[in-house]
């Protein structure tokens, strides 16, 4: 069942168009933002809040890659593997983080940090490699930024147990 903040944001967007289908995307993102992912029942309470089947819902979802059908950890890093990022050293970074994090492309770290991921292009390719982490783009990468882009997230992470900001 979509708790009632879920509910309201959903309702929101639906303000906006005549359909409530179009506001599937964004309905599932709502779910992933407040769930962490969006599980088989996070399909089904909002295909029901849209008036859709689970089964159109479902197409929409597995299509849509940043939409998380599985648990994923409490970052998300999208690592670019477009022709650009190859060019500019993607091979490299691919390896220093899957070493770094202990993971293969598709996992979690042990400790449920962050969860790697390729994606198929960033839109940064005249600043490749390129990664996300979350929201936050970065840029120009080499192993050296990319490990102290990881350390300034596990740095956060450790003062949110101290009851201190968790946004990186």
């Amino acid at each position: 069942m979509l708790s009632e903040q879920e509910r309201n944001e959903i309702e929101a967007h639906l303000l906006h168009y005549p359909d409530s289908r179009a506001v599937c995307i964004e309905a599932l993102k709502i779910v992933q933002r407040h769930r962490g992912w969006v599980s088989d029942e996070g399909i089904a309470d909002v295909a029901e809040a849209l008036q859709m089947s689970a089964a159109e819902l479902e197409g929409v979802a597995t299509f849509y890659n940043m939409i998380f059908r599985k648990p994923v950890g409490k970052h998300v890093i999208l690592l670019c593997d477009s022709v650009s990022c190859w060019i500019m050293g993607y091979e490299r970074l691919r390896e220093h983080l899957t070493g770094r994090l202990g993971v293969s492309l598709g996992q979690t770290s042990a400790d449920g940090l962050f969860t790697l991921l390729p994606n198929v292009c960033l839109g940064a390719c005249d600043h490749a490699p390129a990664m996300m982490v979350d929201d936050a783009h970065y840029q120009d990468l080499d192993p050296a930024r990319i490990d102290e882009i990881l350390a300034e997230y596990e740095r956060k992470e450790g003062e949110s147990t101290d009851g201190k900001t968790t946004d990186p």
